[in-house]
């Protein structure tokens, strides 16, 4: 359904242009941060925050730097009662009905960083440390968590109720990286749909969360709920008293009850991280569009768009919530590192949607190092078609700007049409082809 002139003949027409000249991107190295956090971020605007009336939702996943993200589409799927799924390292009892989805996740794993489903709902996660301790034994993972939110929950508040509920079940544990060194932690989520915003907070199977309606909103890798819990697990409060972290007496707040007494540094190092994204958000606040998150997610300064020695922001997302159920949704995916040397791609449920093969990554089924055991005994290439393209281009000796200010332009492009669909000023075509059409038309550049 969308708009041949922005994602294929736009695209297509410069591939034939003369930009293949002095190709290349600017030097981030120069814009490093000198001991940069290890983690993510994720933003949501509702309005009056937005310019429109659209619920804006946006996440960087800050990822080990080596790691490939890629971006998966699975369709709603019945399911026979009584039948299990396969999480990263534990099966579950499977939902008799799943949402359709789609899916940025690092590529070892089954759930995901941030995804979108055809409902609307939008979910990323954030690790955090508690005074709870992690779990040592395998579990499922924070984005695990994610991925079963959207398949099994039709709002923000049902996917809430899943994923807490499935934490009483089966709790949250594993390592959270594809090595045998662990890396395990807790999560906090912010959860999105065309009306409202929650973000929970977890500390092993206990949760507070707090509900969003309207303005703008980030999450980092701290707690911050404090007395503004709109809902809770029933022994939160209790088990606090218990173990001497509250008296029980006066107001109770989430983030002094739970946070840890010596955090992670990583933990401390996102705090300047956190107050930066609440500033640009409030510096838009009234006029935040996709356009302006991006620019907040590409942000080096604050270091929201992260790139250290062993870390970076190895995938970004972006989506166009209409408050009218009779518009689209609009999802954006990177699928490549670093936003700033990244192009944003539209993605648009519709009936007639294929998954994309040039952003999945090869699969090894059985003999994967995830699935054997021990685990992580030998690495594997999961570079996905994109992923090499883009990385190629970034090294390239004959590289240079014209092609960066060249595929930016192009997204910007794109999402004036985008805009303009959903202003119903234009008519879309063949929205199943949409994400697919801009992927094989980057990749084409890079070459």
């Amino acid at each position: 359904m969308i708009m041949e002139r922005c994602c294929t003949s736009d695209w297509l027409s410069f591939l034939a242009g003369s930009v293949r000249t002095n190709f290349g991107f600017l030097d981030s190295s120069l814009l490093r941060m000198a001991e940069p956090p290890r983690s993510c971020d994720c933003f949501v605007s509702l309005p009056p925050g937005s310019k429109e009336d659209y619920v804006i939702f946006g996440k960087n996943s800050d990822r080990p730097r080596d790691e490939v993200q890629e971006v998966v589409y699975y369709p709603a799927s019945s399911h026979a009662p009584g039948s299990t799924v396969e999480c990263t390292y534990i099966s579950i009892p499977q939902a008799e009905q799943t949402h359709a989805v789609v899916l940025s996740r690092p590529a070892w794993l089954w759930g995901a960083e941030m995804g979108a489903n055809e409902h609307g709902v939008c979910i990323g996660n954030e690790a955090v440390w508690t005074k709870q301790a992690v779990d040592p034994e395998e579990a499922l993972l924070g984005m695990d968590l994610v991925r079963l939110g959207l398949e099994r929950g039709d709002s923000a508040w049902a996917a809430l109720n899943v994923i807490t509920g499935l934490l009483e079940q089966h709790g949250q544990g594993g390592t959270c990286r594809e090595t045998a060194e662990p890396f395990s932690y807790h999560n906090t989520f912010l959860l999105v749909d065309r009306q409202e915003a929650w973000v929970l907070e977890t500390a092993g199977k206990l949760w507070a969360a707090q509900k969003v309606t309207e303005g703008v909103k980030n999450i980092s890798n701290q707690l911050t709920i404090g007395t503004e819990i709109c809902a809770e697990h029933p022994e939160l409060r209790a088990v606090a008293q218990a173990q001497g972290w509250w008296s029980g007496e006066g107001d109770f707040s989430f983030s002094a009850v739970f946070s840890p007494d010596n955090p992670p540094a990583r933990m401390e190092m996102a705090k300047q991280r956190y107050m930066g994204g609440t500033a640009l958000l409030q510096q838009h606040n009234g006029s935040v569009t996709a356009e302006v998150m991006m620019s907040i997610l590409r942000d080096k300064a604050s270091g929201i768009c992260m790139d250290s020695e062993g870390f970076c922001t190895t995938g970004s997302m972006v989506s166009i919530l209409p408050r009218s159920p009779d518009m689209p949704c609009v999802h954006f995916f990177t699928a490549t590192p670093d936003p700033s040397r990244s192009v944003f791609k539209p993605f648009i449920f519709s009936e007639s949607m294929r998954s994309v093969s040039m952003v999945m990554s090869p699969q090894y089924g059985p003999d994967d190092p995830v699935r054997t055991q021990p685990r992580f005994q030998q690495q594997v290439d999961r570079k996905h078609e994109l992923y090499k393209a883009h990385q190629t281009a970034l090294t390239s000796p004959d590289a240079g700007v014209s092609l960066q200010e060249t595929m930016r332009y192009l997204e910007s492009q794109c999402l004036e049409e985008i805009e303009a669909m959903l202003r119903g000023e234009i008519q879309g075509q063949e929205l199943g082809d949409l994400f697919f059409d801009c992927v094989d038309a980057e990749i084409k550049f890079y070459q």
